[in-house]
């Protein structure tokens, strides 16, 4: 069953990144021209790129709460799927760009205007700050990524103040890009991380092998049931799951004794909250249809 009040508070969260990260980053605009600050002007290009994945994650989130239809027979959950894997692409391609920005100013170490950027950062600080606090409530794939972008962008802040703080006594401008490279690096780890998850989902892997365990141990527990064969798990988004499984019985059984088997059945498997479910009873000597699978 669809959780409408979850994907509200999902796009409720999304938006509201949205809209904070394209405003400050309109502010961060103006105040790198005013600074004359360039590391201020590369990440507010970052901001951007930020603000139309996030944009970008809203809209695909939005359209995923709609119901299946002939076409899309499972709905369109796996568009929010598709914006978790885009935007960890973007965040990859934007985070590899400020590399190449920040390693050569190792080489060639620029003074910017500290007072600036401490305004800047503190303000960045508490806005991306604010917005990371309201996705990290969320549970959803497209709300880890982005929440990635955000703390990437806090992170920044915090890199650029401690920076800018320690430029106010000592005349050390090679601080700015080092710790630009540190925190993009760190990022850079757990987004790849999140991104190779999206990609197995994408590919069908199973989302859980714990849960995939489980599934199977309470249907072989069923006195019933003698083996189970194309026990099938995956997830449309992350979150919601998909099974199928061929369950072979020790005996032949009246129709009576199947609608209570199949509600066992629904019993048992209720407590993993699964989106679809497709069960097939078979006897031990039928043959199965899809024999030429090998599981």
């Amino acid at each position: 069953m669809h959780d409408h009040s979850h994907s509200h508070g999902s796009n409720t969260r999304i938006g509201w990144a949205f809209f904070l990260n394209v405003t400050f980053t309109i502010i961060e605009f103006i105040g790198g021209i005013l600074t004359n600050s360039t590391a201020i002007m590369a990440d507010a290009v970052h901001d951007l790129g930020d603000s139309l994945s996030i944009g970008f994650a809203w809209f695909l989130s939005k359209v995923s709460e709609k119901g299946s239809n002939s076409e899309f027979t499972y709905g369109y959950r796996r568009l929010s799927l598709l914006g978790a894997l885009i935007n960890g692409l973007v965040l990859i391609i934007g985070s590899a760009w400020v590399l190449t920005e920040a390693i050569p100013k190792l080489l060639q170490p620029e003074m910017p205007m500290v007072e600036g950027m401490i305004a800047l950062a503190v303000f960045g600080v508490l806005v991306n700050g604010f917005a990371a606090y309201k996705l990290s409530k969320g549970k959803t794939l497209n709300e880890r990524i982005l929440n990635w972008h955000l703390l990437e962008d806090v992170l920044g802040w915090v890199a650029v103040l401690i920076v800018s703080i320690v430029l106010l006594f000592v005349d050390w401008p090679i601080l700015d890009p080092a710790l630009s490279i540190l925190f993009t690096l760190y990022i850079l780890i757990n987004v790849a991380k999140n991104l190779w998850h999206t990609i197995r989902l994408f590919l069908q892997a199973i989302p859980d092998k714990e849960l995939s365990k489980s599934v199977y141990k309470t249907l072989i527990e069923l006195e019933e049931v003698d083996s189970i064969h194309h026990l099938h798990l995956w997830s449309l988004d992350g979150e919601h799951h998909v099974l199928t499984a061929h369950l072979a019985l020790q005996d032949a059984l009246s129709m009576q004794q199947q609608l209570e088997l199949k509600k066992s059945i629904a019993e048992r498997l209720s407590k993993f909250n699964l989106e679809h479910t497709t069960i097939e009873l078979e006897m031990t000597d039928e043959q199965c249809r899809d024999a030429s699978e090998a599981l």
